[in-house]
């Protein structure tokens, strides 16, 4: 049998645990919300694991909703992927090129899980908050406070690494 020729890694579905989550923008004033957990005193973006059954962009939009109180949609935003796009032939080069006003995730995080038991894929969305959305906030998720930060606020005040270089990659 043939080996291929570089590293890969396979896990069976006991092992992975998928996510997704978004920064979610408020166009009216210009913030980014985030999320404060009081039990831990972190401040993350929103986000959390993927029902069996729904869309990536469900699960996002579900978990934003459910940790802050704010319905939202995804953002349609230019990026740079690999994936083809409708109309590439069948044999479309593997290169990055630009998408325009694409609904996809524009970035995804892998993160081991505890004592190396598989691996935690987060999926990473741009959504803005409905219009109205302030004035009919729901009760956001317990434990669990929001705030609106300018782009410098959030990027300090976030805890992981991780959730400011997603916040980078898109906003920055």
């Amino acid at each position: 049998m043939a080996q291929l020729a570089f590293p890969t890694q396979q896990y069976t579905s006991e092992n992975f645990v998928e996510s997704c989550g978004a920064i979610l923008y408020d166009t009216t004033r210009q913030k980014i919300c985030l999320i404060h957990l009081t039990v831990s005193d972190l401040w993350t973006l929103p986000k959390g694991r993927r029902n069996i059954g729904e869309s990536r962009q469900e699960a996002a939009l579900r978990e934003v909703y459910e940790e802050t109180g704010y319905k939202c949609h995804i953002l349609p935003v230019d990026m740079r992927t690999r994936a083809t796009i409708a109309g590439d032939a069948a044999d479309a080069s593997d290169v990055a090129r630009i998408s325009r006003d694409s609904v996809e995730p524009f970035m995804v995080t892998m993160r081991t899980l505890r004592d190396g038991q598989g691996v935690k894929v987060i999926w990473w969305y741009v959504a803005i908050m409905d219009k109205g959305a302030c004035e009919m906030k729901g009760p956001g998720e317990e434990g669990v406070q929001t705030g609106l930060y300018s782009y410098e606020e959030a990027e300090r005040l976030l805890y992981f690494e991780t959730d400011r270089e997603v916040l980078v990659a898109k906003m920055g």
